[in-house]
């Protein structure tokens, strides 16, 4: 009973508004006044209705098309990801008999393999002048003492076997407004002393500053400075900045958003007590992909004094033929797996020549990148292979050319 006398309501209610409304809107017309209709068009009362033309039945057409999609239409709120995994691979393209560098190439005239499986190349960017470098130098009284064996008679101290390719190559070949170098010295620990600067001033500050001071430690922690350089960390704070801070997150050359990147590192390749290990600095250069070009020290005294040091390193920690050995091996292996070089240096006339070819490798590296996609196994090390055709005749042309670039790039670990 209570349902039957509600719908009987309602239905009274309906008729009754409209009622209302209808007399209402009488009411409104007859109190309107009245206006004689305008004729409209030949002086006749009605236009003709005039046929209507294919581009409007189209219109119309699309119309109701669209009205149907979007009325059957399923609404889906579920938010489509697409992640992309981009591997780019600097690459320096050389002849091998003659080491004229090769440019003007195109995208066509690459191809990247992947643990042998060749790769579509998503990325490519053709060599470009401006570089952003990172100099990292060995400011250790070891390096220094091993320096003393050229030195010129005794005329000038062992230091500037490591200072004198830094000022050279800062002096020489970072040009503003472009180009950007920081500089980080060594030794017990990695000290910034300048972040990335393309003013003269700034760069004549830091040699003066490696130039009127000494090194204060022997130890030299080459693996803690690399990773500095290449992925940042706690550190000293720089230098030249006078902070009142003591330390400070210095951003390594991972964050550092340039398409020609690179590590001059000038060292003698010996590593004293680096809290971080030789494979653990191997993972970091191979994930990183940035080149390294080694300039190694120390060379002149191995020739001078090599026969006569024990095979193993002294009760005074002084470092034998077996740690000089080992040392020139991480040197070529950070080189290698880096996609740099490196250049072991006896003689002072020796770095303006070596120095340039750090500079032309640097500015004609072309970029390539490849999407690996999503399957990509956790903390595992893939081998890269880059083939060029230089004549574009569809054969790699591996015996004329050499084609330089890192050869692995490893998966990050997945976070516990």
């Amino acid at each position: 009973m209570q349902t039957f006398s509600l719908c009987s309501f309602s239905r009274l209610f309906v008729v009754l508004t409209a009622f209302f409304l209808a007399f209402n809107a009488v009411t409104f017309a007859q109190s309107r006044q009245q206006k004689p209709s305008t004729p409209v068009g030949a002086g006749k009362k009605n236009q003709r209705p005039v046929p209507k033309t294919e581009e409007e039945l189209k219109k119309e057409e699309e119309r109701r098309r669209l009205e149907e999609e979007e009325k059957n239409a399923v609404v889906d709120d579920e938010v489509v990801k697409i992640k992309t995994n981009i591997v780019n691979v600097d690459t320096v393209v050389y002849n091998k008999k003659t080491g004229q560098i090769i440019t003007g190439l195109k995208k066509e005239n690459f191809t990247v393999f992947e643990n042998g499986i060749k790769q579509e190349i998503s990325n490519f960017a053709t060599p470009e002048a401006p570089i952003t470098v990172t100099l990292v130098v060995d400011y250790s009284k070891l390096a220094a003492a091993l320096g003393s064996a050229g030195n010129r008679g005794g005329f000038e101290p062992g230091k500037m076997e490591m200072v004198r390719p830094v000022a050279y190559f800062l002096s020489k070949f970072i040009k503003p407004p472009n180009d950007y170098a920081s500089v980080i010295a060594f030794d017990i620990r990695p000290t910034p002393l300048t972040d990335f600067t393309n003013d003269p001033r700034r760069i004549n500050d830091v040699i003066n500053l490696l130039l009127r001071n000494s090194p204060a430690f022997t130890d030299s922690n080459l693996f803690d400075a690399l990773k500095l350089s290449l992925v940042g960390g706690k550190a000293d704070s720089v230098v030249l900045e006078n902070t009142k801070e003591e330390k400070m997150e210095y951003g390594g050359m991972v964050s550092v958003n340039s398409k020609r990147r690179a590590i001059i590192l000038v060292s003698t390749g010996i590593d004293s007590m680096s809290r971080i290990n030789y494979d653990e600095i191997r993972k970091i250069i191979q994930k990183t992909g940035i080149p390294i070009y080694i300039i190694g020290t120390g060379e002149m005294f191995l020739k001078l004094y090599e026969d006569r040091l024990g095979a193993t390193d002294s009760i005074t920690g002084f470092p034998g033929r077996l740690t000089f050995l080992q040392a020139k091996n991480t040197l070529n292996t950070f080189a290698k797996e880096s996609g740099g070089f490196y250049y072991p240096v006896t003689f002072e006339s020796e770095l303006p020549s070596v120095l340039q070819s750090i500079n032309t490798f640097m500015r004609n590296q072309y970029s390539i990148g490849y999407d690996a996609g999503e399957n990509q196994e956790a903390g595992k090390k893939y081998k890269l292979e880059v083939k060029v055709d230089v004549n574009g005749d569809g054969i790699p042309e591996d015996k004329q050319y050499v084609v330089q670039h890192r050869p692995y790039y490893s998966t990050p670990k997945e976070k516990k």
